[in-house]
């Protein structure tokens, strides 16, 4: 079922820090691999220690972030959730439950690793700027 034209899909994509730095027809090839979900509330989309298989686009409604379980935020439209998952099979960090009505689009680890195994461009971008995260975590003084 289809919940969101493809210039919604891309411009929620385009926010990802994993994907700013993807053309547009680059951002196209990657919202066509997403699948359009909605859910009530109540639903946990993820649960902290189980492994992320999905990366999570909301666009309209909120999640609740609990780490052991406790909250920790509150996200809404436009915001993301298992960016790493898509890169690496790692326990999740947190519990995400939909605390309304969510609409979201999901992205697959599996469809992901395509499109970088056919898109090399892509895969060296997303590299890039998972490289920049580091960076910038490397230079945080709360986590040292």
């Amino acid at each position: 079922m289809r919940l969101f034209s493809q210039n919604k899909k891309i411009e929620a994509l385009k926010r990802a820090p994993l994907f700013a730095d993807l053309s547009r027809k680059e951002l196209i090839q990657l919202a066509r691999l997403t699948d359009d979900a909605e859910v009530p509330d109540g639903k946990v989309l993820c649960r902290e220690g189980d492994l992320g298989r999905e990366f999570f686009v909301l666009v309209e409604g909120s999640v609740e972030v609990a780490t052991k379980g406790r909250r920790v935020t509150t996200l809404g439209a436009g915001d993301f959730v298992g960016e790493i998952s898509l890169l690496e099979p790692t326990p999740r960090t947190a519990t995400v439950t939909a605390k309304t009505p969510l609409r979201f689009f999901v992205l697959t680890p599996k469809d992901f690793r395509q499109m970088l195994d056919e898109n090399p461009s892509v895969e060296r971008k997303v590299l890039r700027a998972l490289a920049r995260r580091v960076l910038e975590l490397s230079r945080d003084p709360t986590l040292a």
